[in-house]
């Protein structure tokens, strides 16, 4: 539905500019834009790949699994409905732990295979209570480093590119504090109606 939705908005683009003469000007954007893309491409790329460097030295540290430890309390109370032990939690882990350092490219494996797991787990077609709290959750995604907002800055000569790193973590913490009290809000609703019929 996104893919129609923006094919549909640059067909009106296009047969606006073909209407007003600016097609030219529509072809300049077109190809800086172009340009300008894969150049912040390949900024992100070297980035990204140095922090997932960090996230392996990090992972054979031992420091991923202090983390994992620190957050299992949390997630086992997050996610009722998913037994101890089940590989779900897991990939879920997994993809907090991605998302602390502001890995979302590395963390979306993760939270597909956490999904895959849940949904086995459901035997159903609808979105289980575990699905949708790991979506609202992974969506406010507590975030430590945002290593890719910090690598965005620096491709534009930013001056201090690591300055939001205090403003990012208050934000993200009131986002998933706001992310997880919505969520259990409108399943004790669901609750109630459920319990009502």
């Amino acid at each position: 539905m996104v893919n129609i939705i923006w094919a549909f908005m640059a067909i009106i683009g296009i047969v606006y500019a073909m209407f007003h003469g600016t097609m030219e000007q529509v072809n300049k954007a077109l190809f800086e834009s172009a340009g300008e893309a894969v150049t912040l491409s390949i900024g992100l790329i070297s980035i990204l790949v140095f922090w997932l460097g960090i996230m392996n030295i990090a992972e054979k540290a031992g420091i991923l699994k202090t983390i994992t430890k620190l957050f299992r309390p949390i997630v086992t109370w997050l996610f009722p409905d998913i037994p101890k032990g089940h590989p779900a939690l897991g990939y879920i882990l997994s993809n907090i732990s991605a998302n602390l350092f502001g890995l979302g490219n590395a963390a979306t494996p993760m939270g597909i295979k956490a999904m895959e797991q849940m949904k086995q787990l459901s035997g159903s077609e609808k979105a289980s209570r575990s699905m949708i709290t790991f979506l609202a959750l992974n969506t406010s995604s507590l975030t430590i480093i945002p290593t890719t907002v910090i690598a965005i800055r620096l491709q534009h000569h930013s001056i201090s590119p690591t300055e939001i790193v205090g403003t990012t973590i208050l934000a993200t913490i009131c986002s998933t504090i706001g992310a997880i009290c919505i969520d259990r809000f409108f399943y004790s609703i669901d609750k109630r109606k459920c319990g009502g019929d």
